[in-house]
């Protein structure tokens, strides 16, 4: 074991560690930099050993969990099936639990679920009590890479969009077309009321009648570039398998979505995305091959980390999920991503408020699931099925609010007085957009399936169209404190739209926003 491991193993055998690192020793050079860094921020840090198998694992882990200040696991290494003790390179691995499985295996799942939540659970009642991920390298070099591009996500100074930015794809259900209309019409509105107005939500819809999907050639080209471009949170909604995401099928062609080929084509310069799977498979992490899920957090450019489902996982209770999910960062603003994903959890354990969300998330149960007489049975599932492969104390950025006072209604061709305080110095980006469940024109319809040349290239300009929602943009210079702009507002805008105000400073950024509505000029 080497000199820093070693020193934090002696230093957290007496102590009361708020954090607990499940470590093979062929790993503790390339986790040297973590621990040091973690230990700057204050953190108690107590190093155990992965080897004996989950059991003594496990009571390890609730051995530092008695002190009281345990919060954090972090597990180091592969998964590899608790009776895999006799694989190569088994020593370099942290066992996954199985726990059965009750409900997917309606949907042909297995019978048993590959879950990281069992080492979290202290009470033995299916509920986590800590937060937890999993570094899934295989090398040290691997490791070497998570941990690099971890400190660096914490350490970045990078202002820009991405910070303000979630990406989503996402393909269609397959289970009919009254069932997909009811998922398609519930997604909008979580994700409408979810996300707020001053945050960017760029579309890819693997439908080929939608506005959102763009030229059916392009479209793994298109889910590249959105990992790419970087984004606070880049979301998957849909079917999806170990080593590939669903396929966009237009007439009797396929083309594919994203396939573990493209992981070595993820280059994000700016804003490495956290990454959400709300499909099948891709966080396998016990499959005979790397899953999607471990193959992306290896990769230098790719997701500093990624949350995903280890088995078939349904639309339900992934509902409810990614509700919590939204609710947790933009309303609750945990400081973690190993808190938010917690928090996640403890909202699927529990039953939900009955609001608008849950009643669409409940008629969305009633159209797709097999077993709507026990949706608690099929949350708590998904508290099992879903591991986050990276690590839990990455601690997540929020920006500085904007404060806006001006009126909620404007005239078509005229001007907008755009006032309000801002936090910081910067420069200011001010933009009237419509409201999400609008466009800025009207697409066209498409009743035929796309077969020429032609038609599929006309699908891409309507796809970027539909992904810009701005009527009118400026950029301004601002100082910390009150700030009055004007903004004309065009001719051609009308009903319901949002200002939002950006400002990114020198090493901090503010957002806001506001409801306009916009009249048509009373007649002379």
């Amino acid at each position: 074991m080497n000199g820093l491991l070693l020193i934090c193993c002696l230093a957290a055998a007496g102590a009361n560690p708020d954090t607990v690192v499940v470590c093979p020793a062929e790993f503790s050079k390339a986790m040297e930099p973590w621990l040091a860094y973690r230990a700057e921020q204050g953190h108690e840090v107590a190093v155990v050993s992965n080897l004996g198998g989950e059991d003594a694992v496990r009571d390890r882990i609730r051995q530092h969990a008695k002190g009281g200040r345990l919060k954090f696991v972090v597990l180091v290494g592969d998964a590899v099936p608790a009776s895999a003790d006799d694989l190569p390179g088994w020593n370099r691995c942290v066992p996954v639990h199985r726990a059965k499985a009750e409900i997917n295996v309606l949907w042909g799942s297995e019978p048993h679920i590959a879950t990281d939540n069992w080492y979290a659970d202290l009470d033995d009642d299916r509920v986590p009590d800590l937060a937890i991920g999993r570094l899934a390298a295989d090398t040290p070099e691997q490791l070497t890479v998570m941990v690099a591009k971890t400190l660096a996500y914490e350490r970045s100074g990078d202002v820009g969009p991405w910070r303000h930015r979630v990406n989503m794809v996402a393909g269609v259900g397959g289970f009919g077309p009254m069932a997909d209309a009811v998922i398609e019409y519930a997604a909008k509105q979580i994700l409408t009321r979810g996300i707020p107005p001053e945050f960017l939500m760029p579309m890819i819809y693997g439908s080929w009648r939608s506005p959102f999907c763009p030229d059916p050639r392009q479209f793994a080209r298109s889910t590249l570039d959105s990992l790419n471009e970087g984004a606070l949170f880049w979301v998957y909604v849909g079917h999806g398998h170990y080593l590939q995401l669903d396929r966009l099928r237009v007439g009797d062609r396929s083309y594919p979505i994203f396939v573990a080929a493209d992981v070595a084509r993820l280059d994000c310069r700016h804003g490495l995305p956290i990454a959400v799977f709300l499909a099948c498979y891709t966080g396998a992490m016990d499959a005979g091959n790397d899953c999607l899920a471990e193959l992306m957090t290896r990769q230098p450019g790719g997701p500093v980390a990624v949350y995903a489902g280890s088995r078939v996982t349904m639309p339900y209770a992934m509902g409810v999920m990614g509700t919590a999910l939204m609710d947790g960062y933009f309303e609750h603003q945990r400081k973690t991503l190993g808190e938010l994903v917690l928090h996640a959890k403890l909202a699927l354990a529990a039953e939900p408020d009955d609001d608008q969300r849950r009643r669409l998330l409940e008629a969305l149960a009633a159209a797709v699931s097999p077993a709507r007489d026990r949706l608690a049975a099929e949350r708590m599932e998904h508290v099992e099925l879903f591991n986050l492969f990276g690590d839990p104390l990455l601690r997540l950025r929020y920006p500085r609010p904007v404060k806006l006072e001006m009126a909620d209604t404007a005239t078509a061709g005229g001007v907008l007085q755009v006032v309000g305080d801002s936090p910081l110095d910067g420069r200011a980006t001010i933009e009237l957009v419509v409201h999400r469940q609008r466009l800025t024109f009207r697409p066209p319809k498409r009743s035929e399936v796309p077969q020429t040349e032609e038609a599929m290239a006309a699908m891409q300009e309507v796809y970027r169209k539909a992904n810009d929602r701005r009527l009118v943009s400026i950029e301004r210079p601002v100082e910390r404190g009150r700030f009055s702009i004007p903004l004309d507002i065009p001719r051609e805008a009308y009903g319901a739209c949002f200002l939002r105000v950006t400002i990114e400073g020198t090493d901090d950024f503010a957002l806001g926003a506001a409801q306009v509505r916009i009249e048509l000029p009373k007649s002379r």
